[in-house]
């Protein structure tokens, strides 16, 4: 689970974590030692006395990190500058297991930028999962809420998840299938 050039971490205080894949949201005791085997799209995956772990961003100070510099846009800006902050948004959602964001995965199936009837901006995602009974779907769907919702001039992040088509790994980038051995 770890290697050589994984770094070292130990929890500087109590610190809510998602047991992977189990999904199960536990709480990491300050003291805790591990190793962070994974660190992409602000959140981390540390392995912990044999397991795995989810540690959100805006937890990262548990482990001595610092927090995501917020987004900015300028107010005027249109549904195109919107949609690609929101593309950029979702390649900063990772499976904590496969060092792929969920974009080259190939388990986004369309994001839409829509307005409300305030004027405000509402972003509409279809996904998918690697398979169905993945126990991080909803730790997945949140992160790509969360993350959308951070985007200025975005009320609301509506993020559906559907199985149809199902997902397989013709629907992967080809970096994706290179990262991963499948090309």
């Amino acid at each position: 689970m770890y290697s050589r050039s994984s770094e070292p971490v130990r929890f500087e205080r109590d610190c809510t974590a998602v047991l992977v894949p189990q999904g199960d949201v536990v709480t990491l005791p300050a003291g805790s030692v591990g190793y962070i085997t994974q660190a992409l799209g602000g959140s981390y995956t540390v392995f912990v006395e044999g397991n795995l772990f989810r540690i959100a961003g805006p937890d990262g100070d548990a482990i001595g990190k610092e927090p995501a510099e917020p987004l900015s846009l300028p107010d005027d800006a249109s549904d195109d500058a919107v949609e690609k902050l929101v593309w950029q948004q979702l390649r900063t959602c990772f499976d904590p297991e496969i060092p792929i964001n969920v974009v080259d995965l190939g388990l986004v199936y369309e994001a839409n930028v829509t307005h409300g009837d305030d004027g405000k901006r509402l972003v509409e995602v279809k996904m998918t999962l690697t398979a169905p009974g993945c126990g991080m779907g909803d730790i997945l769907v949140d992160d790509v809420r969360s993350k959308l919702e951070m985007i200025p001039t975005v009320t609301e992040a509506d993020v559906e998840l559907v199985f149809d088509p199902p997902w397989n790994r013709a629907m992967m980038s080809d970096a994706a299938k290179l990262e991963t051995g499948m090309l």
